[in-house]
């Protein structure tokens, strides 16, 4: 997940460490990462093809010396870095390991950044022999010639053991500005057939305009999937977990009562009026009408003094579903070597995967903190709901 909202950073000891080795790139430093969490893990992707796909998804900037700072501001991660890792815990099975890249970071402008990711997604296509027609679908829906907005592309690779990995597309509703964020997303439903979900999807999950509900991102998946799916996520501002459940009941079967206990557990407030929570909605051939899976991304990093206590949420949140709190520690620490209560933000989102085809899952998203980490802080006690959502 990627940031929503502006933060307060400083240097950590390892990020000074780090821009002290002018010789040491980006590319280095992310794919490195990369190694360690995924044996962290277990998950050892073909003929260590990861770490390559990731260096060609950084194209350029992967020789960028860390000391020269961010390519750009982007916002994938909260300090610029233009790459963000997670670590998934399917029920019953063995963790994965997912990387987003912004390929198009050092560009200087929408098109450009367009231009760049679409050759980073082709040469992955051509490594992992998929192809990119879903993505060519919507092409000129997504890469208008006057595109406004954050971002163009951004390409993330789900990482399986003994896999190819599983690759998914992210592009931007607001490319032709916030006003027509909407009817961008309307119609890139339609194109993939799900036009017929729109009505409860904005009833329920948007219905306050795109300055609340804001239309983040749309996703395609591409590559080795058993069933691809097209996402849409909005970002909610400055609302509450019985708005996130009133919104998971779009889900045919979702258990409200579930994600209200997970949402309390990670962020420990009722409402979240600093970063947004974030909804996922997700469909597939097997309905054409509702969501087939909901998820809901907890921004936990505002809303606790430090990564102590993010963890500490996290492993409660994994427990209870009866999954690995083992990997979790050892991917934490294959991320970074400074301790947990020295800032927050390496754990940046904590998530909960509900669909009417599979088990629950949760996931754990990573900050790679190349430059910057944010220091620790009070979090803002919980606040009333003027409005009762």
């Amino acid at each position: 997940m990627a940031s929503t909202g502006p933060s307060q950073l400083n240097s950590s000891s390892q990020a000074a460490a780090d821009l002290s080795r002018p010789a040491v790139t980006l590319g280095e430093h992310l794919s490195h990462q990369l190694s360690e969490v995924c044996d962290a893990v277990g998950v050892s992707p073909p003929d260590g093809g990861s770490t390559r796909s990731l260096l060609d998804l950084l194209g350029p900037s992967a020789q960028r010396p860390l000391a020269a700072g961010p390519p750009s501001p982007s916002f994938v991660s909260d300090d610029h870095s233009p790459a963000e890792f997670s670590v998934s815990f399917p029920t019953g099975d063995a963790p994965t390991v997912r990387v987003v890249v912004e390929p198009g970071c050092a560009t200087r402008s929408f098109a450009e950044s367009a231009r760049v990711g679409r050759r980073a997604l082709e040469a992955l296509a051509k490594r992992w022999s998929f192809s990119t027609e879903p993505v060519n679908r919507v092409d000129d829906l997504f890469f208008p010639a006057t595109a406004q907005g954050p971002f163009a592309l951004w390409c993330a690779m789900d990482l399986r053991k003994d896999r190819a990995p599983g690759v998914k597309v992210y592009v931007n509703p607001l490319c032709h500005g916030r006003g027509l964020s909407a009817q961008v997303t309307e119609e890139a439903l339609t194109r993939f057939g799900f036009g017929r979900a729109w009505p409860a999807l904005l009833e329920h999950a948007a219905s306050r305009g795109p300055d609340s509900d804001e239309f983040l991102f749309f996703a395609i998946d591409v590559g080795d999937w058993q069933t691809r799916r097209v996402k849409v996520y909005i970002a909610h501002h400055g609302f509450t977990v019985t708005g996130a459940q009133a919104v998971s009941r779009l889900l045919p079967g979702g258990c409200t009562q579930r994600l209200g206990e997970f949402c309390h557990t990670v962020g420990d407030t009722e409402f979240f009026g600093r970063r947004p929570l974030v909804s996922c909605l997700s469909f597939t051939e097997w309905d054409m009408e509702r969501p087939s899976g909901y998820t809901l991304h907890v921004p936990v990093r505002d809303y606790a003094r430090d990564d102590r206590v993010t963890r500490n949420r996290a492993a409660t949140a994994l427990r209870r579903y009866g999954m690995d709190t083992g990997a979790l520690d050892r991917a934490l620490a294959a991320m970074t070597h400074r301790g947990p209560s020295e800032g927050v933000g390496l754990i940046s989102y904590v998530s909960l995967v509900q669909s009417t085809r599979q088990p629950p899952r949760l996931t754990v998203y990573l900050s790679p903190e190349v430059y910057e980490v944010r220091p620790p802080q009070e979090p803002t006690p919980p606040l009333t709901d003027a409005y009762g959502q």
